[in-house]
């Protein structure tokens, strides 16, 4: 059920991290022009993750015994918030420190733990999940990949879509189903680890408007998978990718995927000398502080140890809906102003948001798929 959110502030020793990660991504990112910074959390750089990962800034939220730094939720928003800021490529290493990672903690076996968890740290191994299927989508009751209980494991058969970076993972944490059929729904599904160079496995990236590619289709012809590729209990999947989601939808990222073009928005009018917007940047900025509110308000329900699943989709809804608005005000001050320059970067970072910017109420759950979870913790269906 729906719960009231009640505002938190960042406590002081995790507000302590921002001038590390600050001088960090200064160092790292001097140069990257502002339509590359956009590109933010669908930016891969391996190397970048590695780098992140050696100054302790993956991990922060995981115990000190698997590399991590045994800090709360509140510590990975402020570093989350300042790479998403700064427009850091983060990409290589998302999935695996908020997802992945705190999903095999929770529910994994100490062995998958010891193998995955201290590399993720490292800024080392890549996970992508896989949960939306051609036919089902954000309804993950629907999927109908199947694991199938052999004499050494499991064998999967099936596909799995829009499923970010699998081109470039190491392992997948698939929902699948173990029983019964897609018309039991939520019965019978389970998560399984997935070696994506398995014998078996294909990738098929799919290039979107901006001409990049970061989601993908998978497909699974009689992969094979060890005994140990089952991640908690067999026919619990479901309950465990809802609490999974529940770290996807609240975060930062989910309002913040068109921050650099606001800032680099904001230093075009500085440089023109123009005021005639301060009412508009006043809206925007006014309206991107509460779902700050909202987002550390659900964080504060993650430290917690509450899964705020309802909140963290409202949260999501708004913001994505936000990070949509931006590019078409923004297009729309410059149109009004034909006669005033605007610099390469700030062109080549309008286009590419507004060309990506659909995908923002797609990714990790459709509009609809959202506000029915609302309606229903609201009492309303």
């Amino acid at each position: 059920m729906f719960d009231t959110l009640t505002l938190a502030q960042l406590p002081p020793e995790d507000e302590a991290l921002r001038p590390q990660v600050r001088a960090f991504l200064e160092s790292e990112l001097a140069g990257m022009p502002t339509d590359r910074r956009a590109r933010s959390w669908q930016g891969f750089s391996a190397g970048f993750s590695r780098a992140l990962g050696k100054a302790g800034l993956v991990g922060l939220t995981l115990p000190e015994a698997y590399g991590g730094r045994g800090m709360g939720p509140f510590a990975r928003f402020v570093v989350v918030e300042e790479l998403l800021s700064a427009g850091a490529p983060v990409a290589a290493h998302w999935i695996a420190d908020r997802q992945s990672a705190p999903l095999l903690l929770n529910f994994g076996t100490e062995a998958q733990r010891q193998k995955h968890i201290p590399a993720i740290c490292r800024g080392e191994q890549v996970f992508c999940i896989g949960m939306s299927e051609p036919g089902a989508g954000s309804d993950l009751a629907g999927v109908r990949t199947r694991a199938e209980r052999t004499d050494k494991g499991w064998v999967v058969n099936g596909q799995k879509i829009w499923t970010t970076n699998a081109m470039h993972s190491d392992y997948m944490i698939a929902l699948l189903r173990t029983s019964g059929t897609a018309a039991d729904r939520q019965a019978g599904l389970s998560q399984l680890i997935i070696d994506l160079k398995a014998p078996g496995v294909t990738i098929r990236p799919i290039v979107d408007l901006t001409g990049d590619a970061h989601f993908a289709e998978v497909f699974f012809e009689n992969v094979e998978l060890g005994e140990d590729a089952l991640v908690g209990k067999e026919g619990d999947g479901w309950n465990q990718v809802v609490a999974e989601l529940a770290f996807e939808r609240s975060g930062p990222e989910r309002i913040y995927s068109s921050v650099v073009l606001l800032d680099a928005w904001i230093r075009h009018m500085q440089a023109a000398g123009r005021s005639d917007a301060a009412a508009l940047v006043g809206r925007l900025t006014a309206e991107l502080a509460t779902l700050r509110a909202m987002s550390i308000a659900c964080t504060a329900r993650l430290a917690l140890g509450e899964s705020p699943v309802v909140e963290a989709s409202i949260v999501k809804d708004r913001g994505t809906s936000f990070e949509q608005e931006l590019p078409v005000v923004i297009a729309d001050d410059l149109a009004a102003h034909p006669d005033e320059a605007v610099n390469e970067e700030l062109y080549r970072t309008l286009m590419y948001v507004t060309h990506i910017a659909p995908s923002f109420s797609l990714r990790g759950g459709t509009r609809e798929i959202l506000r029915g979870i609302i309606a229903r913790g609201m009492g309303l269906r």
